[in-house]
């Protein structure tokens, strides 16, 4: 082995070393996801930017502000395929939050992967707020700044204490609205108000937002229900 790739080799150890030391270690993570998210978000905006550029005809016919709130539609639609994607896998599938889980109460059980996507979260919510304030009230007015501001805080409430972790996936599953709800305005920003697949897409909401945002919610206040002496007891 040569004295290059020796030297290389090593930086390559101590990079390893540093990202598992440091930026995924426990006490790191809630930092680390959260830029992280902020990244991620920057980077779907430039890509939905630069393929709706080159694919969809009537992007460049839009005024300025109306591309900002297409790209920034790009940004909560992959933030929404995440976090509903990774909340009905802690909720229904994985083992975290399973009853038969008997190391401690269900209100307090974390792991890295869940805090990790919980931060993921705070940084789109940072995000989409701070572009909301930079550019108000273009892209929503003062309701989206309450929405974004009281989520983005409990969500980060759960991710920094590991409480609740359970109960705020649930409600981040409703997430999986926001595709749809994207699409709508996609559609009808791009003159497609009157096209079949405007009305396959409200059927869509319709039926996303029954189950997502009325059935779900049920649901996790009968969970809550059955595991209220849980919910009560202190960490």
């Amino acid at each position: 082995m040569t004295a290059v790739s020796m030297t290389v080799k090593s930086y390559q150890n101590q990079a390893q070393m540093l990202f598992k030391n440091y930026l995924l270690a426990d006490s790191f993570i809630p930092y680390t996801s959260i830029l992280g998210g902020i990244l991620a978000c920057k980077v779907a905006y430039d890509l939905t930017q630069l393929i709706s550029s080159f694919y969809i005809k009537t992007y460049p016919g839009l005024t300025k502000i109306q591309r900002v709130e297409w790209n920034n539609r790009g940004i909560s639609t992959i933030h929404a395929i995440f976090v509903s994607a990774l909340s009905l896998y802690f909720v229904f599938w994985s083992d975290l939050f399973s009853d038969r889980q008997l190391a401690n109460l269900v209100v307090f059980r974390s792991s890295a992967l869940s805090t990790f996507g919980l931060g993921v979260s705070v940084g789109y919510f940072l995000s989409d707020l701070g572009m909301i304030l930079w550019l108000y009230p273009s892209l929503g007015g003062i309701e989206y700044v309450i929405h974004h501001s009281f989520s983005g805080i409990a969500v980060a409430y759960s991710m920094f204490t590991g409480e609740a972790q359970l109960y705020t996936y649930m409600i981040l599953i409703s997430e999986v609205t926001t595709p749809e709800i994207n699409m709508r305005w996609y559609l009808h920003t791009a003159g497609m108000k009157r096209s079949g697949a405007y009305l396959i897409n409200g059927v869509v909401i319709f039926f996303v937002w029954l189950i997502a945002r009325v059935l779900l919610f049920g649901y996790m206040f009968y969970h809550v229900y059955l595991h209220y002496n849980q919910a009560m007891s202190p960490p």
